[in-house]
């Protein structure tokens, strides 16, 4: 029998490539310490190299030289320096559009909010000297709009919810109904919110039918409860065989055990939508005149104001919001402050909000507008070459969590080219020099006009004619 001599393993080509510290050393790399620095340089050829390696040991790559790394390097540094955030023009069609920043702000808020970049007295009584509250600039507003004794403002309607339990159950169990157990935005569960707030969760009723004797078997089973939460459905409607007490009447059962209504209602309207068709959303007053003890809603969806989330209720019970260890955890910064409180001031009148106020114009467009608006886009992309625009009736939404399943009819111009399909002509839009959102409907991108505004037009022509590479 002939034994053969077993082949020397193959070294591995991982280990020829250069070390951390060879890389840095190079005379390439020098102009990119000194640009960057020392900390950034070593973490990105640690990251490159290890991502080399990831690729040799799968037999994708050849064994880079040095100066392919230290290229890939420069890259990697360039873009962790570069801007990410961008105006983009929104012609989805959506209005209070989640991954856009939600309510864009009036002109008014944005000047405030640039008014207090520097020093302002966001804490300071410029009469008297002393330390005052942040709050001081938005509770005398909120309640003013509201109807409500008195308001106050954080970071965001989560964070009020969260703030609210923490502060008036104090850990007591909460009642809420199982058909109001809804999952908002990126996976926040309000089981998950009250267990936060070191409460118990206390279930009642179905998910379609809950009655008031559900709330009694509740309050027998847990006489040490404090607070029943309603929570307004979002994004969602359950329709069909449903009941539900009236707001109204969940308040008087809640008041004559003693117990405090505290209510997450989200969109915060803080006006009448029903005149312009816009019905079935509830207003911040609608719910404090039936009782409430506490609203809590958001600054940036109805409101049309920064992010934020609002309290609105009886004096006492706000004040012990604003004691409450996490209201500082919580609270709200300066230039959201100076643009909610412009915001707010712009439903004063003489002011007419739906004017004022970007989110509510948009919601409440006729469609004469929105038609006009259409053929000035389309006469200003007129003569593109191989260009194929149709105007048609659209459907958009007020997005948010706001009217749900309501939707809002539209003019949109729908762009076919046989140069790029939907889908590049779609990412040229979004990633040219000017920034352009719509979306894509049987193979073709749409320009909704709902959501873009009369002076985005010649800019909204530009970004076109140039995804299209025929210049502006």
């Amino acid at each position: 029998m002939t034994l053969k001599t077993p082949k020397a393993a193959r070294p591995d080509p991982r280990r020829r490539l250069p070390a951390v510290g060879a890389l840095c050393d190079d005379p390439i790399a020098r102009p990119l310490k000194a640009r960057y620095g020392a900390a950034a340089l070593t973490r990105a050829i640690r990251e490159v190299l290890a991502e080399a390696r990831t690729r040799i040991a799968a037999d994708t790559e050849v064994l880079p030289t040095p100066g392919a790394l230290l290229e890939a390097v420069e890259t990697r540094l360039a873009q962790g320096v570069r801007e990410t955030l961008f105006p983009v023009i929104n012609a989805t069609g959506v209005v209070i559009h989640t991954n856009l920043g939600r309510a864009p702000l009036a002109p008014e808020a944005i000047e405030a909010a640039a008014a207090a970049a520097g020093y302002a007295n966001l804490e300071l009584d410029l009469v008297t000297g002393r330390r005052s509250s942040r709050q001081e600039h938005l509770d005398p507003l909120i309640a003013e709009m509201t109807g409500a004794e008195a308001g106050l403002a954080v970071n965001n309607c989560a964070g009020a919810v969260l703030l609210a339990l923490a502060a008036v159950a104090e850990g007591a169990p909460v009642i809420v109904s199982r058909g109001e157990l809804v999952e908002i935005g990126g996976g926040f569960r309000v089981p998950d919110v009250v267990a936060q707030s070191g409460s118990r969760l206390v279930e009642v009723g179905t998910t379609n039918r809950t009655h008031l004797r559900d709330y009694e078997k509740a309050l027998a089973e847990h006489p040490d409860a404090k607070v029943i939460l309603r929570t307004h459905p979002s994004n969602f409607r359950i329709s069909g065989f449903t009941s539900a007490p009236s707001l109204e009447s969940l308040a008087h059962f809640a008041h004559a055990h003693g117990l405090l209504l505290v209510e997450d209602l989200g969109g915060g309207a803080l006006v009448e939508l029903a005149p312009f068709g816009l019905a079935d959303e509830p207003t911040v007053q609608d719910s404090l005149r039936a009782g409430v003890d506490l609203v809590l809603f958001s600054g940036d969806k109805l409101l049309g104001g920064p992010q934020a989330g609002l309290a609105a209720g009886r004096r006492a019970l706000v004040d012990r919001l604003e004691a409450h260890p996490l209201a500082r955890a919580l609270r709200v910064d300066k230039l959201s402050a100076a643009a909610l409180a412009a915001t707010l001031r712009l439903y004063r009148p003489p002011c007419d909000p739906f004017q004022a106020i970007p989110v509510l114009r948009m919601l409440v467009q006729d469609a004469a507008t929105l038609g006009g608006r259409a053929s000035a886009l389309k006469a200003q992309i007129a003569g593109i070459e191989a260009l194929e625009v149709e105007f048609v009736e659209t459907e958009g939404y007020a997005g948010g969590g706001a009217l749900p399943m309501l939707p809002l009819p539209g003019r949109a111009l729908a762009l076919r080219t046989p140069q790029l399909g939907a889908e590049d002509l779609a990412l040229r839009l979004r990633t040219g020099r000017i920034r352009v959102l719509g979306r894509i409907e049987q193979d073709r991108v749409l320009i909704d006009l709902r959501t873009v505004d009369d002076v985005e037009i010649p800019a909204l022509a530009r970004a076109i004619r140039e995804a299209l590479d025929l210049g502006g």
